[in-house]
């Protein structure tokens, strides 16, 4: 917590007296910026909706005009009685043929030619003898002016047209098939007979796409936000789009300016966000923001200056304050005068003094306490193996085997030698290899060839120190628990996996229930468990809890056991003079 705290930032006290000053002036130029930035808002708002009205009434006249030519059009094929009296012709087929082309053809092109825009003409007749002309997919985008001679029925169960015919609707637009999917709108009407009274003889139908009636969207900067749209009023539906309008937008964000077209029950729709209406006042509101920044800047150097003079002791104080926490104890503050500043100076000074000596005690006794419990723990290996050897020489002497007691004798001042190693703590692998050597040789000399000892090392870790009599206590252990028959085989191994070493010591002897492995390394196997606990509290205490062994054992087949230690750490840098 105390942390976190000198770590904020904080205000000098000399600063504060600036602030109340600062924000008056800060204060009187938003005031004046925001008058002048809320009149030129209100401007832009009415100048951007008088264009957006008059774009939109120039939208209107032109979905006017090109629908007044699509009915102009129809006009056209239901006042020629010779495209009529065609429609109604049933012949030969061939002549059906010869009328197609000479009286149907020509005039469903020639509009369709004369016509700027991309249409689709669509003769739906009554005369089943007449030849169709299919053109291109309805279901695909109008890429072409294209017509069509279609029969009458394959639109008679549609639904779309089951509604003309409820409703005797002689001429109507509507969205038709795929109009919906592709954006197209379709204008229908009924093709009467000039010879029969009422008499219909097919049904006309325009499509054209929605885009192309609105003409150019140049007026509408769809890129800005603006949204067009064309709206069914009847049904409130939106019949067509350009733009995204942000449904997540708050109520009101946008000015919507709506406008009656010629279609019955249909307007357009034009949705314009209040961002894009005051566009033009964000330059203004870049000025004064900038005359308001410069004038604020301008009073806060002048009040940054007044209170770097008067704040430079306060400033000392929370710098050596912060370095004190980050644990820099050897600063002192030094302040000349006769002020409060030299009081707090010197019970800064006097405090740093007091925790830097009661840091340094409380560190002392930790390293004391540290080594006085690995003292210990070493302590115990190396009497523990003496007075087994001492016991066997003993034995061996009573049987007046003077030859082998000699040579024990002998091995054992070697191994000693190599475990007292000039009263370091560290020893190299290769010298911890060699004091497991003496260790077998002394047994040898009590088991004959009765075991057999293997060595795999990595000649790339012999020079990597590390604690001493790490292997010989479970070398031991192999000859008081795991030796069940005439013979043993012993295999002790050694490589580097990146900053770690690892060891081990691996033998073929009776192994060890799940029980008896759990008390090892309980506190209540005293007698038989010591030395696995004692290795792996002094690598705990010397390396950390991320080293230490592991065991794996199958009763009946054999005991692997892995000791992990570290290539290098500060402590053996330390030790090694290095």
């Amino acid at each position: 917590m105390e942390r976190f705290l000198f770590s904020k930032k904080y205000i000098p006290f000399t600063y504060k007296m600036m602030i109340p000053y600062l924000i008056l002036v800060l204060l009187t130029d938003i005031l004046v910026g925001y008058i002048a930035y809320t009149m030129l808002v209100q401007s832009r708002t009415e100048m951007a909706e008088t264009n957006v009205r008059t774009a939109l009434k120039q939208t209107r006249n032109n979905i006017e005009y090109q629908t007044d030519e699509i009915k102009r059009m129809t006009n056209s094929l239901f006042l020629n009685t010779t495209f009529q009296n065609a429609l109604q012709f049933s012949g030969e087929p061939l002549e059906n043929m010869l009328k197609m082309r000479d009286d149907i053809v020509p005039y469903m092109k020639a509009p369709l030619q004369l016509y700027g825009n991309k249409l689709r003409l669509a003769i739906y007749t009554i005369n089943e003898t007449m030849f169709e002309i299919t053109g291109d997919d309805m279901a695909v985008p109008i890429d072409r002016s294209d017509y069509y001679v279609l029969p009458y029925r394959d639109i008679e169960n549609i639904e779309w047209f089951k509604s003309i015919l409820k409703y005797n609707q002689d001429s109507l637009w509507l969205q038709a098939d795929t109009d919906r999917e592709l954006d197209n709108i379709s204008y229908v009407r009924k093709l009467v007979s000039s010879n029969a009274a009422s008499a219909i003889i097919g049904y006309i139908r325009v499509t054209a796409r929605i885009d192309e009636l609105f003409g150019n969207f140049n007026t509408f900067p769809i890129e800005q936000g603006i949204d067009l749209r064309l709206v069914d009023r009847t049904q409130g539906l939106t019949i067509y789009e350009q733009g995204v309008v942000d449904e997540h937008a708050e109520q009101g964000s946008y000015l919507i300016i709506s406008e009656d077209i010629p279609i019955p029950g249909y307007a357009i729709e034009a949705r314009v966000p209040h961002t894009y209406l005051n566009k033009d006042a964000s330059r203004m509101r870049k000025v004064i923001g900038a005359v308001c920044s410069i004038s604020f800047l301008v009073m806060a150097v002048i009040g940054f200056l007044v209170a770097r003079i008067s704040g430079k002791k306060i400033k000392r104080i929370v710098y050596l304050v912060r370095s004190f926490q980050e644990g820099n104890f050897h600063k002192r503050i030094g302040f000349a005068g006769n002020d409060e500043f030299v009081y707090i100076a010197n019970s800064f000074n006097q405090m740093a003094t007091s925790i830097q000596e009661l840091i340094r005690n409380v560190y002392v006794q930790g390293i004391e306490k540290k080594q006085a419990e690995l003292d210990v723990l070493q302590a115990q290996i190396s009497p523990h193996f003496l007075y087994n050897t001492l016991s066997t020489i003993g034995s061996l002497a009573n049987l007046g085997e003077v030859e082998k007691v000699t040579k024990m004798v002998q091995e054992l001042s070697k191994f000693y030698r190599l475990t007292l190693n000039g009263g370091q703590v560290y020893i190299s692998i290769e010298d911890e290899l060699e004091q497991v050597r003496m260790y077998l040789e002394i047994q040898r000399v009590k088991y004959a060839d009765t075991f057999e000892v293997y060595y795999d090392i990595d000649p790339e870790i012999l020079q990597i120190p590390i604690i001493k009599l790490i292997l010989q206590p479970f070398v031991e252990n192999i000859f008081k628990h795991a030796w069940f028959g005439e013979t043993i085989a012993i295999r002790i191994t050694g490589k580097r996996l990146g900053d770690r070493v690892e060891l081990k010591v691996i033998d073929n002897g009776i192994g060890m229930r799940a029980d008896t492995l759990r008390k090892m390394r309980t506190s209540s196997f005293q007698s038989d468990g010591y030395g696995l606990r004692n290795v792996e509290e002094r690598i705990k205490l010397r390396y950390g809890n991320d080293f230490g062994i592991q065991i794996g054992s199958y009763y009946g087949a054999g005991t692997t056991v892995q000791i992990i230690l570290p290539v290098d750490n500060a402590e053996i840098r330390e030790v090694m003079g290095e």
